[in-house]
């Protein structure tokens, strides 16, 4: 029996579109990181980008369990002696670019190196209901129904 290795030739791309309201980010994020590399796809190489394209809106309606809102620390260093930095969630959704929390959580799920840049460039994140990607014609993934668990309502 011989195993299936998929050829940059055999792939074909589709469009996802995910409203992130009220959804775990934590689930989000492994759903998204899953469509982006390819993994629900049934020929799934992992040394071949296989993935699709996935458009998030509402990025800034995320929800957080337990105390990640104020007390989670989110790092990163300038390259200087001392210039280490740290935001919280709160600092994040309240600030400029609210969707930096879907794409910090994204971005450590997939590899890292060339491959990873590349499928995270298949990644669309956007704050508010609405989006540049409607002539694309994206097919609407209703976390919901994937499990209950994937939706809290805000308290």
């Amino acid at each position: 029996m011989k195993t299936y290795v998929a050829s940059p030739s055999d792939i074909s791309r589709k469009w996802y579109l995910i409203d992130a309201t009220d959804v775990v980010l934590g689930r989000l994020a492994v759903v998204i990181a899953s469509y982006v590399r390819g993994k629900h796809k049934a020929y799934f190489t992992p040394s071949i980008d296989c993935g699709d394209n996935v458009v998030i809106v509402n990025a800034e309606k995320i929800a957080l369990t337990g105390n990640k809102y104020k007390n989670h620390l989110h790092y990163h260093h300038t390259g200087y002696p001392g210039g280490i930095k740290s935001k919280s969630y709160e600092d994040i959704l309240e600030g400029k670019r609210p969707q930096q929390a879907i794409e910090l959580a994204v971005k450590r799920m997939v590899p890292k190196g060339p491959l990873g840049r590349e499928q995270l460039k298949k990644m669309h994140v956007y704050v508010g209901g609405t989006h540049p990607h409607e002539a694309q014609k994206p097919e609407i993934l209703d976390l919901q129904i994937m499990n209950k668990k994937n939706k809290r309502e805000k308290k």
